[in-house]
C-alpha cells in the first residue's frame, strides 16, 4: 500500500465500528434533526479522542483537536471542532443512541469471545453482575441526589466472564438499590448468574430458578434454613455440602425449592465462606470457584475508572454524563474486538496505551503493535516516466 493511501489510525480504527448500524441508531432517535455542520458521528469521534487520549476538559479536546486541524478531514471529522458546540451536543442529543450503538458492539464482540475460557470449562454461559459508585458534585449535579451532601450514579453490570465484555449495562441515581436491577434483566436459561450477598432477595432468586437459570451467591449470616441431607464432599477444602430449603417464613414463601449449600475453606487465608445455590448437579468446589471469579467484574470496573473517563465529566446535565459513559464502554468493547480481530497478545490496557500515541500516525493499525520496523515506501506507477536508471 502506497503510503499517501494509508489512514490515519484513528480512522484504522474506527473502520472496525459498523457504520451503517451507527447511523441506524442516529435515525432512530432524530439525532441529527436541524443539524447542519456537527453532526452526531462527529461528537462521537471528538469524544472517541477524549477517551483514546484520556483528555481532562472540553477545552482540551478542543485545543488537541484545533492542533491537528489539517488531519481532521481524514479523520472523518467534518464539524468544527468547538467546546461550546461538543457540550451542546453532549447536552441534547439522546444518550440513548450511543447506548443502542454499545449494545451493537457487545452483540459482536460476545460472539468473538464465545469459544474464550475464563478458567472453569463450562458449556453455560456465566455472567457475574455488580455495581460500582461514580461519585459526583451535588451542586453541579442535583439531579444525581445521593445522600445530603453527595450525588452520585451507579453504574449496575451484567459481565460475561467469556473475554470479560459486559452484556447489559444500566445507569441509575445512586440511590438505586442493587436488587432492584435483578428485575431489568431478560434472564437466559441454562445461564449461571453469580451475584453478592446484596442480590440475595428469595423472591428474586426464585424467578431465577423458574427461568431455568441458576444463581451462585454468599449466604447471610442471619439466614434459617432445615438441611435436608448432606453430600459427600469431593476435596478437602469443602467443609460440607448440603441440600436445604429456607426455614423462615417469608424465605420459605418465596423460595420454596430446595437450594445447595456449600461451606468452602479457603487454604491460604483460612477464611471460610458459605455459598448458596440452586445449581444441584455442579461439584462443589465448581461453585467456588465461580463465585471466586466474581471478582471479574470489580476488575472490569477497575479498568475503565483507571483506564477511561468516567470519574470526571464534561459536562453536568443527566444526558452529558449517560452519554459519555456509553462512549467509554463502546471504546472499551472496540478494544476487546480489535484484540480478538488482530489476534493481538497484549492486554487491552497495552493496546489502549499503543493507540494513545499512535492515532495521528499513518501506519497499518496491525504494524503498531508490533515490533517489526515499518519503512513508508511510495510505489511508482508502470507507466511512470524513469528519468533515470
Amino acid at each position: 500500500m502506497a503510503f499517501f493511501d494509508l489512514k490515519f489510525i484513528l480512522a484504522q480504527l474506527m473502520d472496525f465500528l459498523p457504520s451503517y448500524e451507527f447511523h441506524r441508531c442516529v435515525q432512530q432517535y432524530n439525532g441529527n434533526y436541524k443539524i447542519k455542520s456537527f453532526s452526531c458521528w462527529d461528537q462521537f469521534l471528538c469524544m472517541a479522542f477524549a477517551q483514546l487520549t484520556y483528555r481532562e476538559s472540553l477545552r482540551d479536546i478542543q485545543a488537541c483537536l484545533r492542533a491537528a486541524q489539517l488531519k481532521l478531514y481524514h479523520l472523518g471529522i467534518r464539524g468544527k471542532v468547538s467546546r461550546n458546540t461538543l457540550a451542546h451536543a453532549n447536552q441534547v442529543r439522546d444518550w440513548r443512541i450511543y447506548a443502542d450503538f454499545a449494545q451493537t458492539l457487545i452483540t459482536k464482540a460476545r460472539k468473538l469471545y464465545i469459544n474464550d475460557s475464563f478458567g472453569i470449562e463450562l458449556d453455560q454461559t456465566v455472567y457475574a453482575l455488580d455495581s460500582t459508585t461514580i461519585d459526583l458534585c451535588l451542586s453541579l449535579f442535583p439531579w444525581a441526589r445521593f445522600r445530603k451532601r453527595k450525588a452520585a450514579v451507579k453504574l449496575h453490570t451484567l459481565l460475561d466472564l467469556r473475554g470479560s465484555i459486559p452484556s447489559v449495562v444500566i445507569i441509575t441515581p445512586g440511590k438505586v438499590h442493587d436488587v432492584r436491577i435483578l428485575d431489568q434483566l431478560v434472564l437466559e436459561p441454562g445461564a449461571i448468574y453469580v451475584v453478592d450477598r446484596g442480590y440475595i432477595d428469595f423472591a428474586r432468586l426464585y424467578r431465577i430458578h423458574q427461568t431455568g437459570a441458576f444463581f451462585v451467591t454468599r449466604t447471610k449470616n442471619n439466614f434459617r434454613f432445615r438441611r435436608l441431607y448432606s453430600q459427600k464432599t469431593e476435596s478437602e477444602s469443602i467443609r460440607f455440602d448440603q441440600i436445604i430449603v429456607a426455614h423462615n417464613f417469608y424465605a420459605k414463601r418465596d423460595y420454596p425449592a430446595k437450594m445447595r449449600r456449600i461451606r468452602y475453606l479457603d487454604a491460604v487465608t483460612q477464611k471460610r465462606l458459605t455459598f448458596l445455590t440452586n445449581n444441584l448437579s455442579l461439584p462443589a468446589l465448581t461453585i467456588a470457584d465461580l463465585y471466586r471469579y466474581r471478582w471479574h467484574v470489580e476488575l472490569f470496573f477497575k479498568w475503565i475508572k483507571q483506564h477511561l473517563r468516567i470519574k470526571a465529566f464534561y459536562g453536568t446535565t443527566e444526558n452529558a454524563v449517560k452519554t459519555q459513559i456509553w462512549i467509554a464502554i463502546t471504546i472499551y468493547v472496540l478494544v476487546a474486538i480489535v484484540k480478538k480481530r488482530l489476534k493481538l497478545d497484549q492486554s487491552l490496557y497495552t493496546i489502549l496505551q499503543i493507540l494513545s500515541v499512535t492515532l495521528f500516525e499513518k501506519t497499518p493499525i496491525l504494524q503498531a503493535f508490533t515490533e517489526m520496523p515499518y519503512t513508508n515506501q511510495i510505489l511508482l506507477a508502470d507507466k511512470q516516466l524513469k528519468l533515470f536508471e
